[in-house]
């Protein structure tokens, strides 16, 4: 009976891209609903470096608590999904035995995703490894390419079907066969049988047996035309470096400086190394340090780690938007619960007081009362179209990998509709047209096929 109480208990999910509006519109609604927000940002659990991470500032938060915001010190790892749905869990709990609204707000959907659902898989993360848990297997914390080797070597499949880069990934799967003892290429396998004996759609990995939700859920997406919300982010990035950005950088870098000297290892592919308007001024950071660099250089090399931040923070942005049009949407189609996914046109900022605040609060008001809800493609032209899932999520279909890897752009592709782009992409026919030129000068030695895209022999070394 608790359980059944504890899923009709209303949760209020805000999602969206990068500098949508998304945490001044959960400061809105907890406003009026008496609630209290979860932070859902991967970056947002570091404590400090407020530019860096896009913090809130606290007096743009008007007193509402903000939960899992600042909780983890610098020389920690990012959490794993396991250890934020059981952090997220506790909080909720937390608020509603207050008898306040949680409100869950973040730009890192994989967590939002683990939360909404009854993932089976991460609900046995959550049971098996406590986040103090010391016996977490050593291994985990190994370098993505070591998590790869003992991947493959236990469960070859799931190996082949990630990128090499994708630790989260190929962690995630590595754990599974450490905590279940079976491979997750087999349990997912027989989800995926089981669901197509019943008639249901099949779910990606990342939503795998996660046919309901975990509790009553209305999810708002702010979202915004693409060429308006590039324009704002590069806006923003300028307006970071106006606030301090170079401030921080500095401060990260100090703090690495001091490990390294105290003789620490650090891993900085992983963690707040990673975080975009860090990585990118590195260049910059080090000419600074050596003190013979030219103004003008400093300069150039200033206006390039800006060029890339914006470019890094645009490339986010847009991973974010497929993220939720592909993999949450199908999702929330697959759980039957369409008719609480909204989206919100925040393009036009004069209105966006209107377009995505009110009707945001119009909607929560509605939800709380289990009144009935509007059509979520009645909102706006944009909620119509996007609203739209851009493609099937083909995640968890195995007959429907097929891993494949370009040598002249060093890119590795793992499905075929990857390929398909890829092949397709400017910047591979470039690539091709320039190989095709050595091959014709005598400074490659194969001749490509037509059919055949992949250069199976490096050009020659000068």
């Amino acid at each position: 009976m608790a359980n059944n109480i504890a899923a009709r208990a209303p949760l209020v999910a805000v999602v969206g891209a990068t500098g949508t509006g998304k945490s001044e519109l959960a400061v809105n609604i907890a406003r009026k609903f008496n609630g209290e927000i979860i932070n859902g940002d991967a970056m947002q659990l570091y404590e400090g470096l407020p530019i860096i991470t896009n913090k809130m500032p606290e007096d743009e938060r008007a007193g509402i608590p903000h939960h899992l915001l600042g909780c983890i010190g610098l020389n920690e790892e990012t959490w794993t999904v396991g250890n934020f749905v059981s952090n997220a869990l506790a909080k909720i709990s937390e608020i509603r035995a207050r008898g306040r609204l949680p409100i869950l707000v973040g730009g890192t959907h994989y967590y939002t995703q683990s939360l909404l659902f009854n993932d089976a898989l991460a609900n046995k993360s959550q049971d098996e490894e406590p986040v103090s848990n010391p016996e977490r297997p050593a291994i985990l914390e190994e370098s993505t390419e070591v998590l790869l080797a003992k991947l493959r070597e236990v469960d070859p499949v799931m190996a082949d079907r990630w990128h090499p880069n994708d630790r989260r990934k190929i962690q995630r799967s590595l754990e599974i066969w450490l905590q279940t003892g079976r491979k997750a290429s087999d349990i997912y396998e027989e989800q995926r049988t089981r669901r197509e004996a019943s008639g249901q759609e099949v779910l990606s990995d990342e939503a795998q047996d996660a046919s309901l939700l975990r509790m009553r859920t209305l999810v708002l997406w702010v979202g915004a035309q693409s060429d308006t919300l590039s324009k704002r982010l590069d806006a923003r990035v300028d307006k970071m470096v106006t606030q301090g950005l170079l401030d921080e950088v500095s401060t990260l870098s100090e703090f690495y400086d001091s490990r390294i000297a105290d003789g620490e290892s650090i891993d900085t592919t992983r963690g707040i190394w990673v975080a975009i308007g860090y990585k990118e001024f590195l260049d910059y950071q080090a000419a600074l340090r050596k003190g013979d660099t030219s103004p003008k250089q400093l300069n150039k090399l200033l206006a390039e780690a800006i060029e890339k931040t914006k470019a890094g923070t645009r490339q986010y942005a847009k991973r974010q938007i497929r993220w939720i049009r592909i993999k949450l949407n199908n999702a929330i189609d697959t759980a039957g619960a369409k008719g609480s996914f909204f989206m919100l046109d925040g393009s036009d900022l004069a209105s966006w007081n209107q377009n995505v605040s009110e009707t945001g609060l119009d909607l929560v008001d509605s939800f709380l009362k289990e009144d009935t809800l509007p059509d979520p493609a009645s909102l706006s032209p944009l909620a119509a179209e996007m609203l739209t899932a851009s493609k099937p999520d083909t995640s968890a279909r195995s007959d429907l990998w097929s891993r494949k890897h370009c040598e002249v752009c060093n890119t590795t592709s793992v499905t075929e509709s990857d390929w398909t782009i890829h092949v397709n992409s400017k910047r591979h026919k470039k690539a091709m047209s320039s190989q095709r030129k050595r091959v014709l000068n005598g400074t490659a030695q194969t001749v490509i096929s037509p059919k055949q895209e992949v250069i199976e022999e490096q050009p020659k070394e000068d």
